[in-house]
């Protein structure tokens, strides 16, 4: 009779199809997918009337680590990420110190040393001075991407001017990940607003042409140079058709936030609470980002948890801090989506699982297959819930989904065969480990 460390009993397996089946764990990894009824394990947890997807991931998370702990941390945000049923997240370089350098990236490591629920992969962020290194660093097995703000930056990360992109597309081989908004543009959009103006004119101001204008010149630098990019939270009609004749080297990642709130009334009942960059638009855009979902035009979809005080959130317009939290919200509402036909359940697991691995290069996760780490985010498809301030983990304590009712919700998150999470309980100590990457060119 086999022994496995963990057996998943009876679950619907969404694994090249979907089927019930078991599956088996053995040293974190998965060892076997079948009828295991006469097996034993140390653990055996009966997945009756449960759904076990791949784990899921959240490419686009800001753990703000180091940096203020009482917005978030490390333990806050990955606390908050299992809860939510995601086993894997990579977080942004612009921290109080931005990870621009060995020395930076090495520190970020060991500050997450015992202080994270879930695996973690690490962009680097791009400057105008540091592209030769990152050519080098980008190898590093822990290193998800390289990521460049085009527009909404300040400092040393703003990047703005495309001889300076080019020359970082130019040094290295893997997908790099952009911000796209054209900054002059912003800037000159800024000077036409006043103090203390409705939220609402945040979109005004991050208008539909500075996202496009970003967007045709990266495609341009992208086909000139022949580096394959990455256009994160894209968030207009005009981008997702204009990106179809580029498919061979720009993949493109979709925001939750973009396929759940449109404008201009989420700013009425929202506030501060719903400013992030690029904007929350109207329904127009909305309705294209579905239609790309399902049209097969996007890659990855993730959160953009980005947490802030609620006293900056809270600010008068334009001094509204931008970004919402969002990994511990992001299964939920995209299991709600599921839920109300906007798209299947397979098509979520290609957009959270295996999209973000095959874009990011992410080594053994993303599928339920022999060999692959035994990550799983298992879901009660019909359990309704309402999202509460008062479950989110991060120090911040507020999120943009509160009274949002969802169908659908995560009740055990399993980490390299461990069960992290279950029933809403955080179980055991944090075990989470950087996450590692191929170090060879993506496709």
């Amino acid at each position: 009779m086999d022994h496995y460390d963990l057996i998943l009993h009876n679950g619907v397996v969404i694994a090249d199809g979907r089927c019930r089946a078991d599956v088996g764990c053995i040293g974190g990894k998965i060892a076997a997918i079948g009828d295991l009824r006469t097996a034993s394990g140390v653990q055996v947890i009966d997945c009756t009337n449960l759904t076990v997807l791949p784990g899921l991931i959240d490419p686009h998370v800001h753990l703000r680590d180091p940096g203020d702990p009482r917005v978030e941390t490390f333990l806050g945000g990955t606390r908050g990420a299992v809860l939510g049923g995601i086993t894997t997240l990579f977080d942004m370089p612009n921290t109080a110190e931005p990870v621009t350098s060995r020395d930076r990236l090495e520190r970020k490591i060991e500050l997450m040393s015992g202080q994270i629920w879930c695996d973690v992969g690490l962009y680097l962020a791009a400057t105008k001075t540091n592209s030769v290194e990152l050519g080098m660093l980008e190898q590093q097995e822990n290193v998800c991407a390289i990521k460049v703000f085009l527009g909404s930056a300040k400092g040393e990360l703003l990047v703005d001017d495309d001889a300076s992109v080019e020359t970082i597309m130019r040094d290295g081989a893997r997908r790099i990940c952009f911000h796209s908004e054209d900054e002059s543009r912003l800037q000159e959009r800024k000077k036409l607003f006043t103090a203390g103006g409705p939220h609402r004119l945040h979109a005004d101001w991050h208008d539909v042409e500075c996202a496009f204008l970003g967007t045709r010149r990266l495609a341009a630098l992208a086909r000139r140079t022949g580096r394959p990019i990455h256009i994160l939270h894209v968030s207009t009609a005009e981008e997702l058709s204009y990106l179809r004749d580029f498919r061979d080297l720009v993949t493109t990642e979709l925001l939750v936030n973009h396929l759940t709130h449109f404008g201009p009334d989420i700013y009425d009942t929202h506030g501060g609470f719903a400013v992030m960059n690029p904007p929350i638009r109207d329904r127009r855009h909305y309705d294209a980002a579905w239609a790309a979902v399902r049209d097969g035009m996007v890659d990855c979809i993730g959160s953009d948890h980005a947490p802030h005080s609620r006293e900056a959130k809270e600010r008068p317009w334009p001094e509204t801090a931008a970004g919402l939290t969002g990994v511990q919200t992001l299964v939920p509402v995209m299991l709600n989506h599921v839920s109300e036909g906007r798209l299947s359940l397979e098509r979520m697991v290609q957009l959270m699982a295996e999209g973000p691995a095959r874009v990011y290069g992410l080594a053994n996760k993303g599928r339920i297959a022999i060999g692959y780490d035994a990550d799983f985010t298992v879901v009660d498809p019909g359990h309704r819930r309402v999202i509460e301030q008062d479950w989110i983990a991060s120090p911040c304590g507020w999120t943009p989904f509160d009274g949002y009712e969802c169908t659908g919700w995560p009740v055990m998150t399993v980490v390299r065969g461990q069960v992290v999470m279950r029933e809403d309980e955080v179980l055991g100590s944090p075990s989470g480990r950087p996450a590692v990457f191929s170090t060879a060119g993506l496709s």
